[in-house]
Parts: structure tokens; sequence; C-alpha cells
């Protein structure tokens, strides 16, 4: 059995206030994009639960990487038997897109389709989210309204991005997250997230903004000039995902100016070009 974990974008991120366990409530919308990873599932042919990666270098052990830890969890608490499993990387890592995260989503899914399980979305969502902050999001894979640590959602339908082009840079320079929350000062917006996101996408500019902007562009100049560079270029709106360290811009559907952009963006580091 295979599927494509895909990654998401963050339109918007607000650090709305500091937890008193240290963490932070957040507010922000986890868009789900077409830039994806392949994985494929196996019935073990050793009586072994392994798992091999390919493409891009996984800077994890096996046993450490968020599938494995995922398929344990499922062999674990429903009694499943030994697979193997194969995991071809072409989401960047270090950039904010949630890759590793839909990786084991995408793990637990599959793992109740393959085994036909009878388990509700909720059950894997609240199980998913013991592995990471963004994991129970990509169990609905739909746009969602995060909020709390990130790990409450509620649906939000009213992005009218679809039809859109998206550009995502990815420079060679990662984002640490922790060090990321560890610079930013905590505010309420003046609007959230929600509302400015079921504005037409032309009017987001300056209103929908990403909390870790500011400090991570202080630390990494890079990222700003990329921003900068593609609302030059043509995009409506251009915004760091997450904590970084990927710019995206979203482009009218007007497949000549994107492509334009791609290639002028090549010079910043990786380029992936999607429809939306």
């Amino acid at each position: 059995m295979i599927t494509f974990p895909n990654a998401k974008i963050n339109l918007g991120l607000n650090i709305v206030e500091r937890r008193s366990d240290g963490y932070h409530n957040i507010e922000t919308i986890l868009y789900p994009i077409p830039l994806c990873d392949a994985l494929e599932i196996v019935p073990s042919p050793d009586g072994a639960t392994r798992l091999q990666c390919y493409g891009r270098p996984v800077d994890c052990a096996p046993d450490s990487n968020l599938v494995m830890r995922a398929c344990k969890m499922m062999q674990r608490r429903y009694d499943l038997p030994p697979v193997h499993i194969h995991l071809y990387k072409r989401i960047p890592h270090g950039a904010g897109l949630g890759g590793g995260s839909s990786d084991a989503a995408h793990t637990m899914l599959m793992m109740s389709k393959m085994f036909n399980l009878k388990v509700y979305s909720l059950d894997l969502a609240i199980a998913a989210a013991a592995l990471g902050t963004d994991c129970p999001f990509f169990i609905y894979n739909s746009p969602m309204l995060a909020h709390d640590r990130g790990t409450l959602f509620c649906s939000h339908d009213k992005v009218t991005i679809g039809g859109m082009n998206l550009l995502v840079v990815k420079p060679p320079v990662s984002v640490s997250t922790a060090e990321a929350y560890s610079r930013v000062t905590p505010s309420r917006p003046l609007k959230p997230v929600e509302v400015i996101t079921s504005w037409p996408v032309e009017m987001w500019d300056g209103q929908l903004v990403n909390d870790f902007e500011p400090t991570v562009f202080a630390q990494h100049p890079e990222l700003w000039t990329i921003k900068l560079r593609l609302l030059e270029l043509g995009a409506v709106y251009a915004a760091m995902s997450g904590s970084g360290s990927a710019i995206f811009g979203i482009f009218k559907p007007d497949d000549g100016v994107v492509a334009r952009a791609a290639d002028a963006m090549k010079e910043h580091g990786e380029v992936f070009v999607m429809k939306l």
C-alpha cells in the first residue's frame, strides 16, 4: 500500500501568549499543499518492523524517525503485525512545511486502512498529538485553525486561494523552532487570523503576519530578501511558513508569471511550484 504525505504552509501565525508550562499559545491557519513525500507499507517478510529511507537525507536513526514512532504506536495500541516501510523524502527538512509530521500521520492512516481498523479520525488525531504538534492536522488534512499550543483544531473553509499558484523557496539554511520561540515576544493580534484569511488574498499583505518573521529575519536576512523578491516578482502575498526557513509566495492563476518567478528565485535555493 502506498500514499503520498503532503506538506503544509501556515497562513499567518500569531504568538499570543507564553503559558505557565513554558509553551506558547498560538493562532494559525494550517493549509495543505501538494508537495509530497512517498510512503509505502507492506507486510514484513522476515517478522521484523523496518524503515528504509530514500531521497533526501534524514537526520535521525530509523528508530527515532516519526514514521517508526507512529508505526510502533499503532502496533502497540491495536496489536498489529510487523511491517516494512519505505519512505521517499522530497519535502525539505527544517523548513516549516511539516514533512515529518505528515509522514507520521499518514503512517497511522495507512495502517488503519491496511488492517481495516474501525478507528475514528478523532481517535487517531488524539494519538497523533503525542508525536508532534502538527501531526493531528495531517489526520484531517484540510484547512484548519490551530490554537492553544497549536494542538486544538477547528475547520476553516473560508480561505479562498484554491486555483492560485504557489511558489515555495527553501534556502540552504534551517531554523531551530526552539530558538525561534525563545526570541519572539508574544502579543495579541488586532485581527484574528481566521478573519483575515476569509478576505480575498489580495488584502492579506500587511495584515496577515507571521510573528516569527522579525526575529528570524534578523538572524537570517536572506529570508527577508526572498520574501521581498517574491512580492516584486508578482506574488499577491508572501510569508515564511511556521518558524521557517521556507518562504512562499501566492500568485494569481497565471502560469507564465509564476514560471518566470520560479526561474528568478533559483539562485536563492530550491524552488517548488504547485497549483493550490
